[in-house]
């Protein structure tokens, strides 16, 4: 076992702030990372707030690359010295969706089963929920060997890194989910980290028109940046007429996209996305509602006479092991910008200044080098 230095929530709302943990080492099938990145992601605020459980107190962080430092007994795909992208989904093999083939879709992903626990002040001992299974706000992180997928050495960290979780949701849940190709239209509702990257994954499959919706200028500003063809700015102009216009100048009959992203999650947003599709075309939630939120009532008849599919994008339906190697590449080859999304790099101790711009709109990501 070692201490090191970790952001953990210690109760719902209260800032984060730094303690000392407890890493224990690695059992079997399990790892523990030396920590380089990490992404401030939405979750980890939901996670502070409460809007994930309450299962306080939360070591955050989760959206991170690192070093394998060691591994335990009966891991035999990794090695200490491994350059490593961690993910939350470590597929199990065994259940109905591994055995046919699914295993994007498994429905028992692990993670680490010891516990990292505080280890200083009066609750010395307490175990601690790391967000998303990984807990990586911390110099070093217990996981499970299967969070932990081997990408290219010589790619920058704090970019890759990102496909832990945003980049890699919005990129899978435009290629993945609603299976965007050459040929097709496709608009996406709400641009920040996950939308932005949605825009970004329909360009490197060649969609066109690729439409952004968003209020927000400078968000918009990014997406053409990534992407877009269009810019719609929903404050100003009905979206869901904009991108019924814009596709119907592209494909003649056209009376929509093929296919629209929510990447908000909210019901006012959602419904904008069933009426914003072509008939037979495709709607991917991807933005997490909170649980309170209900779908807008909509006559059965639209559900029906527009055809097509509603679809919810778990983790942009990846397989880490078959989509983060290949999104490095096309990283290295310059045919897809990381880079662009880490606005700016912080230490451990800019947590919450970061979890304030995130709320003014101001950043794509705040990266947490350690």
């Amino acid at each position: 076992m070692q201490q090191v230095k970790a952001v953990i929530a210690r109760s719902k709302g209260a800032p984060v702030e730094i303690a000392t943990i407890n890493v224990p080492d690695p059992g079997p099938g399990e790892a523990v990372v030396k920590v380089l990145t990490c992404g401030v992601c939405h979750t980890d605020l939901h996670y502070r707030e409460g809007g994930i459980n309450d299962e306080f107190p939360f070591l955050l962080g989760h959206e991170a690359s690192g070093v394998v430092e060691s591994v335990g007994a009966e891991v035999t795909d990794l090695a200490p010295g491994d350059f490593v992208v961690l993910n939350w989904r470590a597929v199990c093999g065994e259940c109905r969706a591994c055995k046919r083939g699914e295993a994007q879709y498994c429905f028992n992903t692990h993670n680490a089963t010891q516990k990292m626990t505080l280890a200083d002040g009066p609750d010395a001992g307490t175990e601690l929920s790391p967000a998303l299974g990984i807990g990586a706000f911390a110099e070093k992180t217990l996981v499970a060997a299967g969070q932990c997928t081997k990408v290219d050495s010589e790619a920058r960290p704090a970019a890759v890194g990102l496909l832990g979780c945003g980049v890699m949701a919005g990129i899978g849940a435009a290629i993945n989910t609603g299976a965007i190709t050459r040929g097709r239209s496709i608009a996406v509702i709400g641009c920040g980290g996950v939308g932005i990257a949605a825009i970004a994954g329909s360009a490197l499959a060649g969609a066109s028109p690729i439409i952004a919706v968003d209020i927000d200028a400078k968000k918009l500003e990014t997406a053409k940046r990534l992407g877009a063809t269009h810019v719609v700015d929903s404050s100003k102009l009905d979206p869901v007429e904009e991108i019924k216009r814009i596709c119907g100048e592209t494909y003649e009959g056209a009376d929509g996209a093929d296919v629209v992203i929510e990447a908000v999650g909210r019901p006012e947003t959602w419904k904008q996305a069933f009426y914003a599709r072509d008939l037979a075309g495709t709607v991917v939630l991807v933005g997490v509602p909170t649980p309170d939120m209900k779908i807008p009532e909509i006559p059965l008849i639209d559900v029906f006479g527009r055809g097509g599919s509603l679809k919810s994008s778990w983790y942009g339906d990846c397989l880490p092991s078959r989509d983060f190697p290949m999104l490095v590449d096309l990283y290295r080859q310059g045919r897809l910008d990381l880079d662009a999304f880490v606005t700016e790099e912080i230490g451990i101790g800019d947590i919450e200044a970061a979890f304030e711009k995130m709320h003014h709109g101001d950043v794509l990501r705040s990266v947490v080098v350690l």
